[in-house]
């Protein structure tokens, strides 16, 4: 009897000493492989609940997203350092989960990650595969790195929940500390999570204890398999849904022109040939020593011949942005509205306007301007083509919502939770980023 229990306690031993060398083999096999992000499945389109009370709305997945689009804050180590570390964790508590890398930053970490990562081929690029992948975006680093991951959909109308991590220069827009990523991380990936695969909308709130004993009769999905980490239907993630520009540049015949712009903006046509801004759309005179002349039509009547040094067309989002630089006034991200901002203005009767979002804009190159063309940029990235006399510049607001439940387009914010807090955020951002009302001389 003793020699028996001595020959199965070694041949346990040997079974784990078996399993810890092929899941070492397995991880080293797969560590350095970069794959192409097409093999992928195709995204989950997620659903945003109103609630009573809130101007904010509920993530609700109608199954648990796969593939996890990650964006970080180019040639800072640290941020990368948290890369890895995050990445690891999230495959590790969450084994259904694919990662998607921008190429350069696939090359760049994929030795140092547990998991094979997807990224675009040269044939096909990243903002063109986004589309059709990505269930979710993360963002590490500042507004910039948000801005560089809303453009990777900028002629896309549906665009993932974005979760950021503010650890850039400026985190106006983000949410999150990166110390908090796990909790986050688990807000967004379990949100609607008692409906399971079974059920699209989720049409009566229930108790938290009611949705717990809902998902252990689900059997092994991607959610029931990760026990403990179910949020409930009455704790969806905060989304806070930014409105976007659709902007279009037109021919002096009326005729749309179909611009691709550089770098990650638009690497294929949107439609109807137009791309969306999260931010601004500017028109500059660039290089140009002499000033912009533009005829500005709002609601399709004539405002004003402006001369200065360009025009902004920004959303509320982007009230906070190169508006406010130039005289702008700051906006609450849920006020519907358009800002039509001078930069440099010559006539100081010029001042900024705030208009309803429904209002469209026309900025149109004057026979008048003096420089051959001026420039054209959608959230801090030119347009590969530039704007010629009579040629025109039209935005106008997107619409978002098409009913209750029914909110398509814009950029799906994950807001953060805090306790006794309902706002949005917006408060906080003014009192610690721009000190808003601070007095003089204070530290």
């Amino acid at each position: 009897m003793a020699t028996l229990t001595l020959t199965l306690t070694t041949h346990r031993g040997i079974t784990k000493s078996f399993s810890r060398v092929a899941r070492h083999f397995s991880v080293s096999a797969c560590r350095r492989e970069i794959k192409d992000i097409q093999s992928l499945a195709p995204r989950v389109l997620p659903l945003y609940k109103e609630s009573d009370g809130s101007d904010l709305l509920s993530l609700q997945w109608p199954s648990p997203p796969r593939n996890v689009l990650i964006v970080k804050k180019l040639g800072a180590p640290a941020v990368t350092k948290s890369l890895i570390e995050f990445v690891n964790h999230i495959v590790t508590t969450y084994p259904s989960l694919s990662i998607i890398l921008e190429p350069k930053t696939a090359e760049e970490v994929h030795s140092s990650l547990s998991v094979p990562v997807f990224t675009s081929t040269p044939d096909r690029p990243l903002t063109a595969s986004t589309h059709e992948k990505a269930d979710m975006v993360v963002t590490l680093g500042g507004d910039g790195t948000i801005l560089r991951a809303s453009s990777l959909f900028a002629t896309c109308h549906n665009v993932p929940p974005m979760l950021s991590f503010s650890m850039g220069t400026l985190g106006f827009l983000g949410e999150w500390k990166f110390e908090e990523y796990k909790r986050a991380f688990r807000e967004v990936y379990m949100s609607g999570s008692v409906a399971g695969d079974r059920t699209p909308v989720l049409d009566d709130m229930q108790s938290v204890v009611a949705d717990e004993d809902v998902e252990s009769k689900m059997g092994p999905t991607g959610w029931s398999s990760i026990r403990g980490k179910s949020m409930g239907s009455t704790r969806g993630a905060r989304i806070l849904m930014r409105n976007r520009l659709r902007v279009g540049l037109f021919t002096p015949d009326g005729e749309l022109i179909n611009t691709p712009t550089n770098g990650n903006m638009a690497d294929t046509e949107g439609p109807n040939g137009r791309v969306y801004a999260m931010n601004e759309v500017l028109i500059h005179r660039g290089k140009e020593p002499h000033l912009a002349v533009l005829d500005v039509f709002v609601g399709g009547r004539f405002l004003t011949e402006a001369v200065a040094d360009g025009m902004i067309v920004s959303t509320p989002t982007g009230s906070t942005a190169y508006s406010l630089s130039s005289g702008g006034s700051i906006v609450h991200p849920l006020v519907p509205s358009l800002l039509l901002t001078p930069v440099c203005a010559r006539s100081l009767s010029f001042r900024p306007l705030v208009l309803p979002s429904s209002t469209p804009i026309t900025l149109r190159l004057s026979p008048k301007n003096r420089g051959r063309e001026v420039e054209v940029s959608i959230d801090g990235k030119n347009m590969g083509q530039g704007m010629a006399v009579g040629m025109e510049v039209r935005v106008w607001d997107e619409e978002i919502r098409h009913g209750k439940n029914d909110w398509r387009g814009g950029v799906p914010c994950v807001m953060r939770r805090t306790i006794g807090v309902t706002d949005d955020g917006f408060v906080g951002g003014l009192n610690s980023l721009l000190k808003f009302n601070y007095p003089f001389g204070a530290d």
